[in-house]
C-alpha cells in the first residue's frame, strides 16, 4: 500500500485494528487534517475539536508560528544527543525558566518521562539534602491520580485497568484522598521519610475534579512545614489551559487580574508537557531551583532526544504564542462563559448533574452509573453533530477545546452540546 494512498475511514480503522495493539478505544472518527479549533475526517467532514489531544493542542491545530519554527529548525539541525551542545537548547532553557520563574530546566520528551524525572529528582534530593536513609524515601500521591502509564507510575494508581497484571509494583508511595488536607498532614506527621507530595492541581482524567478553594496553597504550606517537596504535575493543566499560565499560578505571567485561578502557589518541582509544544512535537520538562536541581549530575539522568534542537525551537514558539495571543486570558473568559451557559441549561435537564472546571478545562457529569454507555452514546451523537469529545470514568464527558477559540465559536459549540443533550431527554 502506498503511503499517500487515500483511505476511507473504515479502511483506516481496519488497518489499526489488524496491525496495531489495542490499547485505546477511540471514537470511530478518522482525522486527516486540522487547523485552529477544527479537524476534518478523511471524507472531509468538519468538526470542532473539544479534546485538544488531552490539552496538548492549546495553541490550535497546526499553528503557523509553531509549525514554522519546527520546519526551519528541522532543515538546519535535528539531533545531536546531549553528547554535544547545540545552539538552541540554552535559548529554550533561558526562555522557559524566565517564563515560569525557576532557576533550571531539565528537558525530556513525554509527560510520563517528566513525572518519572521529577520523582528521581525528589528522591535524590531526599537522600542528599534532607538526609533520609538510603532507599527509605516516600512520596505522597493522591487517589484517582493520573500521571502516566510507566511501571512506576501505575504502581501508585488505583485504576484497576491501568494496574492489572503489571506487577510487581514499585514501592515508596503513600496514597491519600485528593483535596483532603487532614489526610495530607496525617501522612506527613506519621512518616519522617516523606520526600515529596505529587499532585495534579486539577485531576483531569478523574473527571476534571477541581479541589476546594485554598487546597493547593495550604498543601504547599504543609509541605514547607515538614520540609517536603511540593511537586505539581501540570502536564495537562499548564500552559494557559485553566485561565492562568499555570493552574498553580506560580509566577503567573497572565495579565488578567480577574482570572479565576487558585491562589498563588509556587511548586518546588514543576512538571510540564503536552502544550509545551503546541501538540506538534513531543516536548516535556521539569523545572526547579538550583538547590533542588543541583542533585542531578552528569550521568545520573538523561535522554537521547531530550533537549533536541527541534524540540527547543518548537517550545519557544509555543510559549510565545501563549503570551502573544493572550491565551490564558481567553481561556478564563470563555471558560466562565461556557460554565455559565451550561448552568443555565442544567436545571431544565434531568440528564446532566453538574458542570465543573476552570478555564477551558471542563466536564459534565451525566446522571447515570459509571458502567453505563450513556456518556459514550452522547459523544457519538456529538460527533454526528460536528463536535468531538470523549468520556472519562464512564459517566463524565470532558470538554477542552483549543484556547484559540473565539466567543462566537464557543457559543456555536454550546448550542451543539445543549441540542445534543436534549436529544437524549426525549
Amino acid at each position: 500500500m502506498a503511503v499517500l494512498e487515500h483511505l476511507t475511514s473504515q479502511q483506516a480503522i481496519d488497518l489499526e485494528n489488524k496491525f496495531g495493539a489495542h490499547n485505546y478505544h477511540p471514537l470511530p472518527v478518522v482525522l486527516s487534517r486540522g487547523e485552529g479549533v477544527y479537524v476534518w475526517d478523511v471524507e472531509g467532514k468538519k468538526y470542532y475539536d473539544f479534546l485538544s489531544a488531552y490539552s496538548a493542542v492549546n495553541q490550535g491545530h497546526c499553528h503557523p508560528k509553531i509549525i514554522g519554527a519546527m520546519m526551519d529548525q528541522a532543515k538546519t539541525l535535528t539531533l545531536t544527543s546531549r553528547a554535544f551542545y547545540n545552539d538552541m537548547l540554552g535559548k529554550y532553557e533561558q526562555f522557559a525558566t524566565s517564563t515560569f520563574g525557576f532557576d533550571k530546566l531539565l528537558p525530556m520528551n513525554t509527560g510520563a518521562e517528566a513525572v518519572e524525572t521529577a520523582l528521581k529528582i525528589c528522591r535524590r534530593w531526599a537522600y542528599q539534602k534532607k538526609g533520609i536513609p538510603e532507599n527509605q524515601a516516600q512520596v505522597i500521591v493522591c487517589e484517582n491520580n493520573f500521571h502516566g502509564r510507566t511501571t512506576t507510575i501505575i504502581s501508585f494508581s488505583n485504576d484497576p485497568v491501568a494496574r492489572e497484571d503489571y506487577g510487581p509494583y514499585t514501592e515508596g508511595f503513600i496514597k491519600i484522598e485528593y483535596d483532603n488536607l487532614v489526610a495530607l498532614e496525617n501522612a506527613l506527621q506519621s512518616n519522617p521519610n516523606v520526600a515529596g507530595f505529587l499532585v495534579e492541581p486539577i485531576q483531569g482524567e478523574a473527571g476534571v475534579y477541581v479541589p476546594s478553594e485554598g487546597y493547593l496553597k495550604k498543601a504547599k504550606a504543609l509541605c514547607e512545614k515538614y520540609n517536603v517537596l511540593f511537586i505539581a504535575d501540570e502536564v495537562q493543566t499548564g500552559i494557559a489551559r485553566t485561565g492562568r499560565l499555570l493552574a498553580t499560578c506560580g509566577n503567573c505571567s497572565c495579565e488578567n487580574k480577574n482570572c479565576s485561578g487558585t491562589p498563588e502557589v509556587k511548586p518546588d518541582i514543576l512538571i510540564l508537557g503536552k502544550a509545551l509544544s503546541g501538540g506538534v512535537y513531543p516536548v516535556s520538562a521539569v523545572l526547579a531551583n538550583d538547590e533542588i536541581m543541583e542533585v542531578i549530575t552528569p550521568g545520573s539522568h538523561g535522554s537521547t532526544f531530550g533537549g533536541n534542537p527541534v524540540a527547543a525551537a518548537v517550545a519557544i514558539a509555543a510559549l510565545e504564542v501563549v503570551q502573544e495571543e493572550k491565551l490564558a486570558e481567553n481561556a478564563d473568559v470563555l471558560g466562565n462563559l461556557f460554565r455559565e451557559e451550561l448552568n443555565k441549561f442544567i436545571p431544565t435537564c434531568d440528564l446532566v448533574e453538574k458542570v465543573r472546571g476552570r478555564g477551558l478545562l471542563n466536564a459534565i457529569v451525566i446522571n447515570d452509573t459509571e458502567d453505563s454507555s450513556t456518556a459514550w452514546d452522547i459523544c457519538m451523537a456529538l460527533k454526528e453533530n460536528g463536535l468531538l469529545a470523549k468520556p472519562t470514568h464512564g459517566n463524565i464527558i470532558r470538554f477542552a477545546p483549543p484556547l484559540v477559540m473565539t466567543r462566537e465559536q464557543l457559543m456555536d459549540c454550546v448550542g451543539i452540546i445543549i441540542n445534543t443533550l436534549r436529544e437524549f431527554e426525549r
